[in-house]
């Protein structure tokens, strides 16, 4: 009996010192924009983002939890430790790099125009002359869109919020708007509202400009927190989890990333 009490006690303390090691993981998101990341009818986080968090926490034994942030302010916010990690389907490009590290990317999303239908419109500087094209404030769309269309006569105009641009276009302000393709599906062209628009041409190339894929912001010089999280999403890409959440939430998308 004294034996077994030991034994137990033991067992106890190694759950409670397993507990103890989980770390505490605090995400960064600007929570407007679905199916990454939203707020359901009952003010609960939801989507693509959310999930796959969920599924590296797990995956890498964090305990962890979010907090919200416009787009543009993510990586100001990080870099003064108001969070750890940006998990807001953030590109990984050569200029951001200059500001923060990265994990190793986890996904990778095309960049596509949404326009009416039946517009003689193509994601090209000589198509969208003189037309008004939204982005999101802070995106890799807004840097494309500013270096090769806004130069040659398209009007760029930036939005702190996805959904204020889908507005602005069903009011007839905007002509158009260039959109990771899996967030123009499901955040407007699948919606009522969408109704009449549509994909515009195949999708825009740069990668200098449009990134590697999408990983985790991380700060300059936290190598722990990136080997910890590499090895946390390796986990959840070869067990299949990534492409099961990405048929999930933007089925017929390939999200694979580049080798």
């Amino acid at each position: 009996m004294k034996k077994l009490n030991t034994l137990f006690l033991a067992l106890g303390m190694m759950t409670s010192l397993h507990a103890l090691a989980q770390e505490n993981l605090r995400y960064g998101l600007e929570s407007q924009y679905p199916p990454f990341e939203s707020r359901n009818a009952q003010g609960e986080l939801e989507g693509f983002d959310i999930e796959l968090g969920k599924a590296i926490c797990q995956a890498g034994n964090f305990n962890c939890n979010w907090v919200e942030s416009s787009f543009d302010a993510l990586i100001p916010a990080l870099q003064a430790k108001k969070f750890d990690a940006i998990n807001s389907a953030m590109n990984i490009t050569e200029a951001r790099a200059k500001s923060i590290d990265f994990t190793n990317p986890i996904y990778r999303i095309p960049t596509m125009l949404v326009g009416k239908e039946g517009q003689k419109m193509a994601p090209t500087a000589e198509a969208l002359k003189g037309k008004n094209i939204g982005v999101l404030q802070g995106s890799i769309q807004e840097t494309y869109a500013k270096k090769h269309w806004e130069t040659q006569g398209v009007t760029v105009t930036s939005y702190q919020d996805q959904n204020q641009v889908y507005n602005d276009m069903i009011a007839g302000r905007l002509d158009g708007t260039l959109v990771m393709s899996a967030a123009g599906q499901s955040g407007f062209l699948d919606k009522p509202q969408g109704k009449g628009f549509a994909f515009i041409g195949k999708p825009v190339e740069d990668d200098a400009i449009l990134g590697s894929g999408i990983g985790f912001g991380l700060r300059k010089g936290d190598a722990r927190l990136k080997q910890e999280l590499d090895a946390a999403i390796a986990k959840v890409q070869s067990d299949g989890t990534v492409n099961k959440l990405a048929e999930k939430f933007f089925p017929g998308i390939d999200v694979s990333v580049k080798k």
